[in-house]
């Protein structure tokens, strides 16, 4: 899992999210950039549990800073790519939870 595409591909060009979820691993090959998503995923559940517990609006903002800075650490410093979320946010939110299950079920590695 430690490896890269040989080419580039074009996010964009994906018509489902299973053919997206091959490439969004690909993506995510460095283990420290798994574990700042995972990190990062699972500060914000914490944020959403206190924003629903509270109501204060405040832990939503502080849920994305969580959810996305982690994610974006690790593509920027360790991954060394440009996050999917840019290009294909919706399956990239998708994928970042289906990664979140895959690593909690031991299916991916940290």
């Amino acid at each position: 899992m430690d490896t890269k595409p040989a080419t580039a591909v074009d996010p964009k060009s994906f018509q489902t999210f299973e053919e997206f979820y091959p490439f969004y691993l690909s993506e995510h090959s460095n283990r420290t950039c798994r574990l700042l998503h995972f990190i990062g995923s699972t500060l914000a559940l914490g944020c959403l549990v206190l924003l629903i517990g509270t109501g204060d609006g405040y832990w939503l903002l502080v849920g994305l800073l969580c959810g996305y800075g982690f994610a974006w650490i690790g593509h920027f410093a360790f991954e060394k790519n440009k996050p999917a979320s840019f290009s294909r946010p919706l399956y990239s939110f998708r994928g970042d939870w289906v990664m979140y299950r895959d690593i909690w079920t031991g299916k991916i590695k940290i």
